[in-house]
């Protein structure tokens, strides 16, 4: 297993340090890549640097599927259990909370309920046959209908309230 070398930015939190005092205070094996710290005057670049290494703090598998204008009716139109459909978009900062919630809206109604994310960027013709004109918008279909939409990020309650009024229906 690689090793790693982390360095923090309050170690070199002086606006005023000389390089040679940082590169003394890093390993003495380390690759011929660059570095640079902002400071309040410009920026303080280090000729060699460690590599740097990213690591996931969070992997998780999303428990809603996706589902595109190729699957649109067998998945949603032709479902024998009620579906929730979340449209989003990538660059949608809000989408990604609602996302959070709705994958644990898939795990908690799990056999109940099938739920899937469009990204209305890639599948444009099927947010414009169902009026999506801002994301995320979540809707709720059973027997092939739309029943229920909820707009804009909202709480978990406000989905759960609306999934247990088609699930009722």
């Amino acid at each position: 297993m690689a090793s790693s070398t982390s360095l923090t930015p309050s170690h070199f939190a002086s606006t005023r340090v000389h390089p040679r005092a940082i590169s003394s205070q890093l390993p003495s094996k380390l690759s011929s890549s660059r570095i640079s710290f902002p400071l309040k005057n410009g920026s303080l670049k280090l000729r060699y640097a460690p590599p740097l290494t990213l690591k996931a703090l969070s992997a998780r598998e999303p428990k809603a599927a996706v589902v595109t204008k190729d699957t649109w009716e067998k998945s949603i139109l032709n479902s024998d259990t009620p579906v929730l459909v979340e449209f989003y978009a990538s660059w949608c900062g809000p989408c990604r909370m609602v996302h959070r919630i709705i994958d644990e809206i898939a795990g908690e109604y799990a056999g109940r309920l099938s739920c899937f994310v469009l990204n209305t960027d890639d599948d444009l013709p099927i947010a414009e046959d169902y009026e999506i004109k801002a994301v995320p918008v979540v809707l709720l279909f059973k027997n092939g209908e739309k029943r229920e939409s909820v707009v804009g990020t909202m709480p978990k309650d406000f989905y759960i309230a609306a999934i247990e009024r088609v699930l009722k229906s």
